[in-house]
């Protein structure tokens, strides 16, 4: 979009009405609260869904499985957000996208919501990584769209966007949770949908008066030719993977392990070969190559403390369930409410830190060192998690204040690193591959998680000591290896802190 068009946008935007900030800001910050509030407290109930038996409403599916499963999510979630951005960019537009990405979120949401078994389990699955995929980076970037480049009030209004998500995230376990637990799994999963559907309903209410044009170009549209080139593409990979899907399941060779193996193996190829192509493209010049290398080490990095931040609603949100105490000072807690812990501190902590990075000025960490004290906390967060059994052993319940500890020291981490990391994306990018290298940095979640997969099948509680400590000791280590090569990675940024 060239300046006069983004101008002529920004006039049919109401620049004043929701705390200073553009009216639209508010059609976004409640699209996305109701978003992730259906998004987490999905996620905070999927778990046990999948692996309480059959007769107390879950689908009995082997516990370590439906652990690697919902690595195996979290990482397909990330990844669709490059077909997102692609046909927001090439064919609907963001604001298009963020509609039928909702939709599609709704919908599988309410195939979980009806006693449909395995199968509902997986099309339900389908349905909410494409959606997610189209909704959440578009989301992001209509926020962008709502201010012109030089418009102080930019930062502060993508902060309000950022507590919305948060909130969202922070009561959504409470309700789902509580209903899902406490009721039914099948009601949770409705609560769930319900709130994806309110949602969309204040967008397209909202939508024309408050956010204009927004969103409505479509910034690099697809030629004639090309569209007919890419319909074919998509329906060949279509039947290949139908036949592929068809024979693997009729010849009994294709197995949900299978399928899981493949993902992870795609996690970890992806991203390299984005780096090769940026690296090896004649549009990145010598200096951005350099920095390209800088990005390197602290991507690895970003991959390491996702790995261990995403075990929250796996391996935690196990623990929380069977081995912590769930009767605390009389109060009956339930193991889904454990998934609030982490965007509850990050509305409690997330202004300390923005502060803190505005008064330290030139004397702040560089962005390597901030990433290996984020790495650190990532470990010690895990290091935690041996106490309980080393003192106890693992046969008796824990006090839930080891996970409340756990939780509160990779937030520590998380405020470290996840801003600090999509600044340095947005600063280390090559003039030509700047859209792209913000879906790379996404990756570092998705290639984590695929990770992630394969690495649950250790946790057992007769492994839990040494689970947690190979983890939490390799995060460390590695924290500490990054801190001391910060100097020589600031050389190869070219003048970049």
């Amino acid at each position: 979009m060239n300046q006069q068009d983004k101008d002529a946008m920004l006039k049919t935007i109401p620049q004043k009405g929701f705390f200073g900030h553009p009216k639209g800001l508010s059609t976004l910050f409640f699209t996305e609260f109701w978003e992730r509030f259906s998004y987490y407290g999905m996620r905070a109930i999927l778990l046990f869904y999948m692996y309480y038996e059959v007769s107390d409403g879950g689908l009995g599916i082997d516990q370590t499985t439906a652990n690697s499963i919902m690595a195996i999510y979290g990482s397909l979630v990330y990844m669709s957000g490059i077909i997102g951005g692609w046909i927001a960019d090439r064919v609907l537009g963001t604001a298009r996208t963020v509609f039928h990405g909702g939709v599609l979120i709704m919908v599988g949401h309410i195939i979980l919501a009806l006693p449909a078994g395995v199968p509902g389990l997986f099309i339900s699955m389908a349905f909410i990584i494409i959606g997610t995929g189209l909704l959440k980076p578009n989301v992001g970037g209509m926020v962008g769209d709502l201010y012109s480049k030089k418009d102080p009030r930019r930062d502060s209004g993508f902060s309000i966007y950022y507590m919305g998500i948060n909130m969202g995230a922070f009561i959504s376990p409470y309700i789902v949770g509580t209903l899902g637990e406490g009721v039914s799994f099948h009601l949770g999963f409705g609560i769930a949908a319900i709130g994806m559907l309110i949602g969309l309903v204040v967008y397209v209410i909202t939508r024309k008066k408050y956010l204009g044009l927004a969103g409505s170009f479509v910034p690099n549209p697809l030629k004639k030719e090309e569209k007919g080139r890419i319909a074919k593409i998509v329906l060949a990979a279509v039947v290949v993977l139908g036949l592929i899907g068809w024979m693997g399941i009729s010849g009994g060779w294709l197995s949900v392990e299978r399928v899981i193996f493949f993902i992870s193996i795609l996690g970890v190829i992806i991203p390299t070969v984005y780096f090769i192509f940026m690296f090896r493209s004649p549009k990145t010049t010598s200096e951005e190559k350099s920095r390209l290398l800088a990005y390197i080490p602290l991507f690895v990095a970003a991959m390491v403390f996702w790995a261990i931040q995403e075990q929250g609603s796996t391996i935690l949100a196990t623990y929380a369930n069977e081995r912590t105490d769930l009767n605390f000072l009389g109060i009956e807690l339930h193991a889904s409410w454990f998934q609030s812990l982490n965007p509850l501190f990050i509305i409690m902590f997330a202004p300390l830190f923005a502060g803190m990075w505005i008064k330290l000025g030139d004397k702040q960490p560089s962005v390597s060192q901030k990433f290996s004290f984020g790495l650190i906390f990532a470990g010690l967060s895990f290091i935690v998690m041996i106490f309980p059994a080393y003192f106890n052993g693992t046969e008796s319940l824990v006090s839930p204040m080891w996970l409340v500890l756990s939780f509160f020291l990779v937030v520590l981490g998380e405020l470290l690193l996840s801003p600090v990391g999509l600044s340095a994306s947005t600063k280390l990018a090559p003039a030509a591959f700047a859209a792209q290298m913000m879906s790379l940095w996404n990756l570092s979640n998705s290639s984590a998680q695929a990770i992630n997969a394969q690495v649950v099948r250790f946790y057992k509680p007769d492994t839990e000591v040494i689970y947690f400590g190979v983890i939490g000791g390799i995060a460390i280590v590695l924290g500490i290896v990054l801190y001391l090569f910060s100097p020589k990675l600031k050389k190869f940024m070219k003048g970049l802190n």
